[in-house]
């Protein structure tokens, strides 16, 4: 997904570690009061209205509790049904969905995606031949980090299949599986694939074939329920220091990515169908073992660097990618984990399978709250004998983070030509563009400027402001979408505009915000 705090999720998120973990003489079972404190620290550290815990351990559910208030200002309290946007932890739910259809011999891991989808097809001929289902779920295609997630992020009026015919269209950021790149548009093609082979549509399917199985009964496929009537958590973030409550997305072409709500009880139904292997609550399989072992296999090696000081435990022997999760390491075990973002929306779902152990967070804001929750649940769990202070140790890193984007604001105003002028007049940069995947970008003379407009994103509008020289700086006019960029124009020879390229204006713009990848052309010219 969706992924963002997401916009933190590139520097926050780290996971696992190599140091064996101590045993108390005496080991404990965790208590509530002790997860009510936890929580209670961290509500007071950062600032988040809401958030949902579930916590397994030695294969019993030991919390499922709703903590705080589902909307700022409001007192409505979280309950332990009230559902979040579980964002990119829907990803596991579709690999889950393809190898149950493997089992139905309906699917092959390793067969072709043309065999099911013959219109389907990548940039490079090679890779439309030869991608695989697997391919689709490992993060390894050759498309850069968050390629194409601009045909639906923010909300976009493409169907799942337009975005699925334009991927053609865009060009590989590197070979074809000789690198890790987080994407979401290939789970989206995952969900074209199980309804050409189902027969249902991808949220038929995980409503009927898995979360009733599972007994998650107050979960739902879709974004659009997160603006629907119900036991919902309302999104949130810091607008100008200022804590606010934001619209929630409600587009519904990328479900198979990141669409799930769900909440503390149901997600933990989940986890125990995840520990025990596809077994759910009464008794019988959602998925047998094999599935269970294959979709947990390390596939994609993922960058694994030394973590901060602030969360030095959480260094790892490996990283990997497998179907739909990360594989990785904490205190000398192998750990499961996946985080997802979406406005307003941060989840993190980790489990230990050798010690049947597990921890689900789900918040209705963007801070660190998620991932401190997430390790200082999870050392409580494993009954470290000193466990690690996660919350403050993320803590400290929103600060250093809030430093560094001040450091990055400051650099580009110092490096700024502020007495450049535009090569040409205003009014020769007007007109219609199109970029060879987007489709059609729209600039226009506005109030004695320039106006944006990306025609499939009607939250895309934004006014150009003078930079320096020919590039201009996009404001967006809703500013809750926290993703300024600059767009910057190629002239020819004689003085015409040959493209225009644009880029984030900060590092704190989401991934999802790909406008590097556009080279806008003036329609016609190609």
């Amino acid at each position: 997904m969706i992924v963002s705090a997401r916009r933190s999720i590139a520097l926050l998120v780290a996971l696992a570690a190599p140091l064996q973990a101590q045993r108390s003489a005496a080991p404990k079972p965790l208590v509530a009061r002790t997860v009510d404190s936890i929580v209670a620290v961290a509500l007071k550290t950062f600032p988040t209205p809401g958030v949902a815990v579930a916590v397994i351990q030695d294969g019993k559910v030991v919390v499922a509790k709703g903590y705080g208030v589902k909307k700022v200002g409001e007192a409505a309290p979280v309950t332990p049904v009230t559902r979040f946007g579980i964002a990119s932890n829907t990803k596991v739910f579709t690999a889950t969905a393809l190898g149950m259809l493997v089992e139905e011999g309906k699917l092959e891991w390793d067969a072709p995606v043309i065999r099911y989808l013959p219109q389907f097809a990548m940039y490079d001929p090679f890779v439309t031949r030869e991608i695989t289902i697997k391919d689709l779920l490992v993060h390894r295609s050759g498309l850069g980090l968050g390629a194409g997630d601009l045909l639906w992020w923010p909300a976009s009026t493409y169907t799942r299949s337009e975005i699925m015919r334009r991927l053609r269209y865009i060009k590989p950021a590197t070979s074809f599986r000789s690198a890790y790149a987080y994407d979401n548009v290939l789970y989206l093609v995952a969900g074209e694939v199980i309804e050409a082979v189902s027969g249902m549509s991808w949220e038929q399917f995980i409503e009927t074939r898995i979360l009733q199985r599972v007994g998650m009964t107050h979960s739902t496929s879709r974004h659009g329920d997160a603006a629907a009537p119900g036991d919902v958590a309302h999104t949130h973030t810091l607008l100008d220091g200022t804590l606010k409550a934001i619209a929630p997305m409600t587009s519904d072409n990328t479900n198979p990515a990141g669409g799930i709500n769900s909440g503390a009880e149901d997600m933990a139904k989940w986890v125990l169908t995840l520990l025990d292997s596809g077994k759910v609550g009464d008794g019988s399989r959602l998925y047998q073992p094999r599935t269970a072992r294959r979709l947990q296999e390390p596939v994609t090696p993922m960058p694994n660097g030394m973590p901060p000081a602030a969360i030095a435990p959480l260094a790892s022997d490996f990283r990997f990618y497998a179907l739909g999760l990360d594989v990785s390491t904490f205190r000398g075990r192998k750990i499961l984990h996946h985080t997802g973002g979406l406005p307003g929306y941060l989840s993190s779902v980790a489990w230990i399978p050798s010690e049947r152990a597990g921890v689900v967070v789900l918040t209705n804001d963007e801070s660190a709250t998620f991932l401190a929750l997430t390790w200082t649940l999870m050392d409580r769990v494993l009954r470290t004998a000193q466990p690690f202070d996660f919350i403050a140790g993320y803590d400290s890193l929103r600060a250093r983070q809030q430093v560094a984007l001040i450091d990055a604001a400051r650099q580009a105003q110092a490096s700024r030509d502020s007495l450049s002028r535009p090569s040409l007049a205003l009014a020769k940069y007007a007109g219609a563009y199109e970029d060879a995947w987007y489709g059609d970008i729209d600039i226009a003379q506005d109030n004695g400027g320039l106006a944006i407009r990306f025609s499939h994103s009607p939250q895309l509008v934004g006014d150009m402001i003078p930079w320096q020289h020919d590039t201009f700086l996009v404001r967006w006019r809703d500013r809750e979408l926290r993703a300024d960029a600059y767009i910057t124009f190629m002239l020819t020879p004689d003085g015409a505009i040959d493209h225009a390229k644009m880029v984030p204006a900060s590092p704190e713009v989401d991934f999802s915000f790909d406008f590097q990848d556009l080279e806008l052309r003036p329609k016609g010219r190609r």
